[in-house]
């Protein structure tokens, strides 16, 4: 047994004889008391685990030299894609170390910038961040979200744009939401949850339940807020009393005519949309689409002809136009046809459509006159990701952002009547891109499907098996994966780690159909899918199992631990962060239930059967030599809750086998990823390299 074992001790909580009986299998859970994290025994081994951990992380010599590195190439202007609204500009700012970008406006585009609004100033350690913001048409007030500690809850407050100060208006219990303006200024529409003491009086009385960051999340309601009253005289705009999972996204249109509202159901990509038309007090919420049958994202508007961008029958997406007055399906218009490429997102500027495709998970604008007819496509600076192009109807500029792996995001103006693309913002980081290279490649899966995976490394590298390399994925909830800047990713191409990235079926590369290949009883292909990434790395000479390192947030997460216990000699090291570890009761807590669609429920027969099958938690076995492992999570995670991963780091650690060490690093004052502030992304990040650079015996 090496040194590496005996110098770490694990420690240990008292296990339950907890035993749950699904559809006749009984399943053990002894470790529930975990799922508590505020019991003195939980935060005791919270404390307990970290010890360990920080004390072999700070042990590795590398790091405080990686963290200096990561510091200093950090520190570049970044920016934010301007937009405009009434006579102003906004834009985000970070001069390079700020724990939260700075919210800037100006008149125009060479005046001196003002702040707006700086979330430095509203914590000392920057764990409050801005979640959210809606500016007024006029361009004259500010509604604005903030989040603490990482956590989904937000506050909303109003401010005027003219002063910088803020008005009374405070909101509360707000969670999934944004805000839009009435065009007459006076508020704007939101929507939010009950109160804790509303919500648990209705199931117990207050000496029973106690509101926890693990409770469920049901019966969001969208409200009007009007400015200067106090939240308890919103106006309750509309709610579903008999459809408690249903939530609520309320939009104005461009015309100031009628309020949209999207009708989600967890993460399914399937909605409704109804309506309601807001220049006439007495107006019904109109049931437009009221069938999940598939997903519509409204548009924009001509007086009664909305148009959506939907993948009804059309997996890849489509334009159609609904004129109200005559709504059945059956005088619906095809505006833009689906293509081989994936449609992601539409917007209608110069009375143009802008169309966001991808195309083999890299973007393509294309430009369509408003009958459908193609105009041009836009001309990127090269292959990677473009995001922007907002703005109103009638403006014929814009702006976007474009980043590929080794380039940061450039901002761009774009002109909509020329076509002609001129920087407006490039940062300068201390990193040469000409020294490395990016190419995509595609293998097969465990199916025979094509999958396509990005990989990115120093020119000149040897193909002799013995590269590094650090292999991410995702694969679900119909999210892609597309070329992305990531400064910390710099560290390891500088140290000659190769960095691969597989788009996986689960996410939404290819399409409705694409997604569907890796949900529910399809969720082994998108393991299958990673597991052959990794193979094929291998077969193909970049590097070897010992030197080959995993990782993944969140949905990755799960991906990440599932093939970790499904194939433990595959991997060097594994780092699943924030990850749904417990796929048999992750629907129990905050938005959990929400998952369900994408993964199924235990209280299923049928779909328990497929979750056990690959349930991190559940497929542990003892004595089995696991990859060396450092799972990250945040005590304030109130999306996945940190139990998933306290209960599976206690599980590994008492049924690993082998040498490597297992740890978890547990964050305070931090949750599920958004608003996390510099400085502890670049502790976790210094963590994560000098981890992957200890286990793996990079030089």
């Amino acid at each position: 047994m090496s040194d590496i074992k005996k110098a770490l001790t694990y420690p240990t909580i008292s296990k339950s004889n907890q035993i749950d009986n699904y559809h006749g299998t009984k399943i053990a859970d002894p470790y529930r008391a975990l799922e508590d994290p505020d019991t003195e025994e939980t935060q005791a081994w919270i404390e307990a685990q970290n010890q360990v951990t920080f004390s072999y992380l700070n042990a590795i010599p590398a790091r405080e030299k990686i963290k200096q590195r990561l510091t200093k190439l950090w520190d570049y202007e970044k920016y934010g894609t301007p937009f405009k609204e009434g006579e102003n500009y906004f834009y985000f700012k970070n001069d390079g170390l700020q724990n939260q970008s700075v919210l800037y406006t100006l008149p125009t585009l060479d005046s001196e910038p003002r702040v707006l609004l700086d979330p430095n100033q509203l914590s000392e350690d920057g764990t409050v961040a801005l979640s959210g913001i809606s500016i007024s048409e006029n361009g004259q007030l500010l509604a604005y979200g903030l989040s603490s500690s990482g956590s989904d809850w937000q506050e909303w407050k109003v401010r005027d744009i003219t002063t910088s100060e803020d008005l009374k208006d405070h909101l509360q219990w707000i969670k999934f939401s944004g805000a839009s303006w009435t065009h007459d200024h006076q508020g704007f529409f939101y929507s939010r949850y009950d109160e804790p003491n509303e919500r648990t009086k209705l199931t117990a009385s207050p000496q029973e339940e106690q509101f926890s960051k693990t409770d469920v999340n049901y019966y969001q309601k969208l409200y009007y807020h009007k400015l200067g009253t106090s939240q308890s005289e919103d106006i309750l705009v509309y709610h579903r009393p008999d459809q408690k999972e249903w939530g609520f996204g309320g939009s104005v249109t461009e015309d100031g005519k009628y309020l949209i509202i999207s009708v989600w159901l967890g993460t399914d990509s399937k909605n409704l949309v109804f309506y309601k038309d807001i220049t006439n007090a007495d107006a019904e919420v109109i049931e437009l689409i009221n069938e999940f049958e598939a997903d519509y994202s409204f548009i924009d508007n001509d007086d009664s002809v909305f148009y959506f961008r939907t993948d009804l029958n059309a997996p890849t997406g489509k334009v159609i136009a609904i004129d109200i007055k005559n709504p059945q399906p059956e005088n619906w218009q095809e505006i833009i046809p689906q293509a081989v490429e994936t449609l992601e997102s539409v917007g209608i500027l110069n009375h143009q459509f802008v169309a966001d495709y991808l195309q083999d998970a890299h973007s393509q604008v294309k430009i369509f006159d408003l009958k459908g007819n193609f105009v041009r496509e836009v001309e990127l600076p090269g292959i990677g990701s473009a995001n922007g192009f907002g703005g109103k109807r009638h403006d014929t500029e814009t702006f976007y952002s474009f980043t590929s792996f080794t380039k940061p995001g450039t901002i761009y103006r774009y002109d909509m009547q020329t076509g002609k693309s001129e920087i407006f913002r490039q940062p300068q980081v201390d990193f040469n891109p000409d020294e490395y290279e990016t190419k995509q490649v595609f293998y097969e899966s465990k199916d025979g499907t094509k999958i396509p995976m990005f990989i990115t490394y120093k020119k000149g590298i040897k193909l002799d098996g013995n590269n590094p390399t650090y292999l991410y994925g995702y694969g679900g909830f119909n999210i892609s994966l597309t070329p992305n800047f990531s400064v910390s990713m710099l560290i390891w191409l500088e140290m000659g780690g190769v960095y691969a990235v597989p788009n996986l079926r689960g996410g939404g590369e290819y399409g409705e159909e694409w997604h569907q290949g890796g949900m529910k009883e399809k969720k082994q292909n998108v393991f299958d899918d990673f597991i052959a990434a990794a193979e094929w790395l291998i077969t193909n000479n970049y590097t070897q199992p010992a030197k080959l390192a995993i990782a993944g947030g969140s949905n990755g997460g799960l991906l990440v631990a599932a093939c970790m216990t499904q194939r433990p000699d595959l991997f060097g090291a594994a780092l699943p962060a924030v990850g749904v570890m417990d796929m048999l009761r992750f629907h129990k807590f905050t938005i959990g239930w929400a998952w369900v669609p994408e993964y199924g429920s235990a209280e299923n027969a049928e779909e328990f059967a497929i979750l056990s099958a690959y349930s991190p938690l559940h497929n542990l076995q003892p004595g089995t030599a696991y990859p060396a492992t450092l799972i990250t999570t945040a005590d304030h995670d109130d999306r996945v809750v940190p139990a998933h991963s306290f209960k599976f780091a206690a599980a590994l650690q008492e049924n690993h086998g082998g040498d490597a060490p297992v740890l978890i690093r547990i964050e305070t004052k931090a949750g599920h990823g958004a608003g996390k502030p510099t400085a502890k992304i670049i502790e976790e990040a210094a963590d994560k390299w000098g981890f992957v650079v200890k286990v793996l015996g990079v030089n």
